[in-house]
């Protein structure tokens, strides 16, 4: 089931009856569910002259396939964003207003401005061009799943990096989900820098 919107800087969002020919840009994140990190918003406008095989949902494809596709993806799309939005803006905003903000970041870093923005999901971020909210975009729509391995590629490495300051948290494996293993090391560590304090399962944590 589709959404079709278009997105301009006000509250409300109209249909957009026409696509307008040009640069399409797709739109995916990485990051909501865990209890630490950065949400990871990515963007891409792919070259229809030098396609990509095997561009799919990054939760679909092994941890070696995302990383050779992203830098594939990397090398032959005609401009791709990556941008986040901090803890502390996912702590301020809420997770959902943090994820827009991250993808809005993400569509204004491009090199190159589409005339059109295809955006994972039911939500779309404010933008000053025609965007189109797709539910299950990132299985759907090329340049989307492009978005979602460049984000989770990018959100995972967040997590093997962080995973070397911080290793008594398990960061590389769990990715910051509140697996058993994690939810252990926060009960006897506390909380981290890194850690969303607005998320209850970190919360709680604070008070122990």
């Amino acid at each position: 089931m589709r959404s079709r919107k278009s997105s301009h800087p006000q509250p409300e969002q109209a249909s957009l009856p026409w696509h307008p020919p040009g640069l399409l840009a797709g739109v995916d994140e990485a990051g909501r569910g865990p209890l630490a990190g950065p949400v990871v918003a990515a963007a891409v406008i792919l070259d229809d002259l030098h396609p990509i095989e095997g561009l799919a949902d990054s939760k679909t494809l092994t941890a070696a396939r995302r990383e050779k596709l992203y830098d594939e993806i990397r090398a032959k799309a005609l401009c791709c964003s990556i941008a986040e939005a901090s803890v502390e803006e996912i702590d301020s905003l809420n997770i959902l207003q943090a994820t827009l903000l991250a993808m809005r970041r993400a569509v204004i870093g491009l090199r190159l401005k589409p005339v059109r923005v295809l955006v994972d999901g039911n939500r779309l971020p404010l933008l000053d061009v025609p965007a189109e909210a797709i539910v299950k975009g990132d299985a759907l729509v090329q340049a989307i799943s492009a978005a979602s391995i460049l984000a989770k590629v990018h959100r995972d490495r967040w997590c093997a990096q962080i995973d070397q300051d911080f290793p008594h948290y398990g960061f590389a494996g769990h990715k910051g989900y509140g697996t058993a293993v994690h939810m252990a090391a926060l009960r006897e560590h506390g909380a981290c820098i890194h850690h969303r304090r607005s998320f209850a399962p970190v919360a709680q944590t604070l008070f122990l």
